[in-house]
């Protein structure tokens, strides 16, 4: 504390008192001060100085909790009328004291000036003079000071000054209220308007006691948003201060300390006030984060009324300064460049709930978490049926609604990207399991806050943290405002009504629920679709929002170079190309609205047809940026010449696929001189099933009206006599009726009984085969038997190929002809009988192109040769379009001619 010593009068004189400075901090009483010294490294040291030679009257006190039979002490008449006169005259103000006398308790005594020196004002005179308090009894005038305290009361009680004025002085006294009987109806009586308040003391930065005017409300004040650090108490009673707990309430203290204010009542905590202290030099709660004294704290930083991105903007200065307490400080995203903390990408995919993929001005692809949100998640142990796999998008109330959420707003659009955090590898724990590295990122779409509109929506939750962890949304007070409105709205997860549900059907590979589907697909043309997955160029997973299922799609007319495979043992690589194709799907459609048409589908229940993106076909898009080549099925299409004309484009460009294309010279085949002609009468024939051994059945058309008639025929007498469950026994060859999947019954066959359960039909009219159980057949009725009207399914094999005996190899064949011929209308000619059924060729109804020849020149299958000089011909042209195919290194043919040595390895025979 800064002093001065002066010296008067001769040596042998009385000593004069030692004159000492110091600043008032605060007043007790109407004749007790407290004042400090200047602060150096730390709060200063204090000192309690009651003034010499008067009284003022003792302020009300409450009574001690540890005495519960102690009664709280009411103000004496006058006495805050003289601690208001000293605190608006002192506090703060620079004061001068002599110490006159110190009693054995350490109760110092003594003369104070305002000013630097004796020559201000004396505060006991002006007290005395103003009737707000007395000399003390039993004072003799024998010394000048006393003389003017004499003449200073004698005057204010000519006055009728203070104490002296007439009554009792009851109107001095103050109605003290300690405590509020409902806090939360006291802070929202007030409206948050602000409210007069003395400032009486300071607990620690951020808690303080005050006075509130005019109802005299003695209330806990803690300041919103913000905490500072504390004196914790000890088992003994002592308190440690936490770093820079002291320092913390000393600039507290220094500016509100007994200052006039004015605090905006915000919300309560028990008997606790949350509010905001306004002085005319600034707002306390910004200034103590400013200065690295406070640190925000969630709970209450969202009833801070003057918005508490500022509170935050003050954290961040102290933070980025690494000021006191943040001295230690080290930014989430302090290892990364300022091009990584920012930037701008486009969305390429969204990945749930809470995270997307984008793709960077590199071209390289980034995975970015939304910060500070936690997507939708199925609640307690029980919802989800053991027995059941679990589709999160589908099965976790509103996961699918946040999902397409953010697939409308954001899909194949720029963003804006500010990471937060980078939230480390964590290793799996018993309940939690380990995950990556991860990014997190505020992202920002014309100005808007996705994340933020996310909560707003009630379709993500805010995550809580501890107090000291930073890792955290630059906007996270945002995002709690957000989720509070959602709450409060009952929107999204916190709305009471019932929860939506999704009944997605999955039918990708699954051949009985396609086959149901198909007709409807064909008949509705072009349907509306989102594509939710891509697994190579021309192979999708397509979610079809009108009909509500998944199905996988094969891009028609093209042959798209295969990607890679794990097979067992063995990872088989991709053909060059295939992931350039797969990417390019992949950037052009993945989640995006489409059209698709479908044509048909392949033997493992894949539908194939034409997808378009913006009124572009994509197998055109593929072909065009030489990434596909055009398949000859694409003959029958209305797109065939907008291929053509797009691989004619590409091929002379010699890029990707097309990059070792040459021009092949036109050999002509010199022909062959028949002895016997080959006899060529097609008749129409509707393919109806393509077994696994590229066997088929087909129905006659002359004969389909016939069938169709027989069929309504016997299901209305169905309908009106349906047979009883179970009483049906089936026999091995006995004819009978079976109910089909779509619920309608047909003739079958009885092939093979294993159990009541398990009985092998062949359907006659249509040539596919089920498992049934025994309560779906029936007897046929004699009206509608094979004398009445033949089985209408006849099998044949296809002339003049030979079918692979490789599995992967046959499958594609399969899968060719499935596309190709199932449920359309062809043209047949018996070639020649054989063992088992008869060997035909096929021609497509409409451009009367050769089935077998095609997949012979796709390399799908190889050529029997025959030596019958009738084929010679057609042989001739077969074996043609294998040597193109063998050329062009096609499917079989893609390692070359391997029939030379291992034939017998692969199947085949030369």
């Amino acid at each position: 504390m800064a002093s001065s010593a002066q010296s008067g009068g001769s040596s042998g004189g009385p000593a004069v008192p030692t004159v000492q400075r110091g600043i008032v901090k605060m007043v007790l009483s109407g004749c007790a001060i407290i004042v400090r010294g200047q602060p150096r490294g730390g709060p200063p040291p204090e000192r309690q100085i009651n003034l010499s030679n008067i009284r003022a009257g003792n302020l009300a006190r409450r009574a001690a909790a540890t005495q519960p039979d102690a009664k709280d002490t009411p103000d004496e008449p006058w006495a805050f009328p003289a601690r208001e006169f000293l605190r608006k005259k002192l506090i703060g103000k620079e004061v001068c004291f002599t110490i006159e006398n110190k009693t054995p308790q350490g109760r110092e005594y003594g003369m104070i000036y305002l000013g630097k020196d004796t020559n201000g004002e004396n505060i006991a005179e002006s007290l005395v003079a103003e009737g707000l308090a007395t000399r003390r009894e039993g004072m003799r005038a024998n010394n000048p000071e006393q003389n003017r305290l004499s003449e200073c009361e004698e005057q204010a009680k000519a006055a009728k000054k203070g104490m002296w004025s007439e009554g009792n002085g009851s109107h001095t006294l103050r109605d003290l209220k300690y405590t509020i009987e409902n806090p939360r109806h006291f802070v929202d009586s007030h409206h948050q308007k602000p409210v007069n308040a003395i400032i009486e003391h300071v607990r620690d930065g951020s808690v303080v006691r005050a006075l509130l005017l005019p109802d005299y409300y003695l209330v806990t004040v803690m300041l919103s948003g913000i905490k500072c650090p504390t004196f914790r108490r000890e088992a003994d009673g002592s308190e440690t201060p936490e770093p820079f707990a002291a320092e913390a309430k000393f600039f507290t203290e220094s500016r509100l300390l007994q200052r006039d204010v004015q605090i905006i009542l915000e919300s309560c905590h028990n008997q606790n006030v949350l509010g905001t202290i306004l002085h005319p030099n600034g707002n306390i709660t910004e200034l103590l984060l400013k200065e690295g004294f406070a640190r925000c704290v969630d709970w209450s930083i969202a009833v801070y009324t003057r918005g508490a991105e500022k509170l935050r903007a003050a954290e961040r200065f102290a933070k980025e300064r690494r000021l006191r307490i943040w001295r230690d400080y080290v930014a989430p995203t302090a290892n990364l460049d300022q091009k990584d903390k920012q930037f701008v990408a486009k969305v390429m995919q969204v990945l749930n709930a809470d995270a997307i993929v984008v793709k960077l001005n590199s071209g390289d692809y980034k995975t970015i978490h939304l910060s500070s949100i936690r997507p939708p998640r199925l609640e307690g142990e029980n919802t989800q049926d053991k027995n059941k796999k679990l589709r999160p998008l589908y099965d976790i109330p509103y996961m699918f609604e946040a999902r397409e959420f953010l697939r409308k707003k954001l899909i194949g659009k720029k963003v804006n990207v500010t990471v937060d955090y980078i939230r480390p590898a964590s290793p799996a724990t018993e309940t939690v399991p380990a995950f990556s590295e991860r990014t997190c990122a505020t992202v920002t779409i014309g100005g808007i806050n996705i994340a933020e509109a996310l909560v707003s929506k009630g379709l993500a939750t805010v995550i809580r943290y501890r107090q000291d962890d930073d890792q955290r949304s630059s906007h996270y007070d945002e995002l709690l405002a957000a989720e509070a409105r959602a709450i409060k709205n009952g929107k999204g997860l916190h709305s009471k009504k019932e929860v939506p549900i999704h009944r997605v059907a999955d039918i990708s590979g699954d051949t009985q629920k396609a086959k149901q589907f198909l007709p409807f697909l064909q008949r509705a043309g072009r349907s509306e679709a989102v594509v939710e997955y891509v697994f190579s160029g021309s192979r999708l997973k397509l979610y079809l929002p009108k009909e509500t299922c998944l199905i996988t799609f094969l891009l028609a007319g093209i042959e798209c170079p295969r990607g890679a495979r794990n097979l067992p043992g063995l990872v088989q690589e991709g053909e060059p190309f295939s992931e350039e194709a797969t990417l390019f799907t992949k950037e052009l459609v993945l989640q995006r609205e489409v059209e698709v048409e479908v044509e048909g589908m392949d033997k493992a229940g894949n539908f194939i047809g034409w997808l378009h993106i913006d009124s572009a076909n994509l197998s055109v898009l593929l072909v065009e940026h030489a990434l596909s080549k055009v398949h000859f099925t694409a003959e029958r299409s209305s797109y065939y010449k907008s291929l053509l004309s797009a691989e004619e484009a590409a091929k002379q460009k010699k890029e990707k696929v097309w990059a070792r294309y040459e021009e092949q010279p036109v050999e002509e085949v010199a022909p062959v001189l028949e002895e016997k002609e080959r006899s060529a009468s097609y008749k129409p024939v509707f393919v109806t099933e393509i077994t696994d051994d590229l066997h088929f059945y087909v129905q006659d058309v002359e004969t389909g009206t016939q069938l169709e008639k027989l069929m309504e025929n016997m299901r209305n007498d169905i309908s009106s006599h349906p047979p009883v469950e179970g009483s049906y026994a089936p026999r091995r060859g006995e004819f009978c009726i079976a109910k089909f999947v779509d619920g309608e019954w047909y003739r079958a066959r009885v092939e093979k009984v294993e159990s009541p359960a398990k009985v092998h039909v062949f359907y006659i009219d249509y040539g596919n085969r089920e498992i049934l159980p025994s309560s779906r057949l029936g007897t046929l009725p004699p009206a509608f038997s094979t004398r009445v009207l033949p089985a209408q399914a006849t099998e044949y094999a296809f002339a003049f190929i030979q079918v692979p005996q490789d599995e992967d190899a046959r499958t594609d064949a399969v899968d060719s002809v499935v596309r190709d011929i199932q449920n359309t209308q062809c043209l047949l000619n018996v070639e020649h009988l054989s063992a088992g059924c008869p060997h035909v060729t096929l021609q497509f109804a409409d451009s009367k192109g050769d089935v077998g020849l095609g997949l012979v020149k796709e390399g799908l299958v190889m050529v029997e040769v025959r030596k019958e000089k009738q084929f010679q011909k057609v042989i001739t042209e077969y074996l043609n379009a294998q040597e193109s195919a063998k050329s062009a290194r096609l499917n079989l043919w893609r390692y070359g001619d391997f029939r030379a040595d291992d034939a017998d390895e692969f199947g085949y025979s030369r």
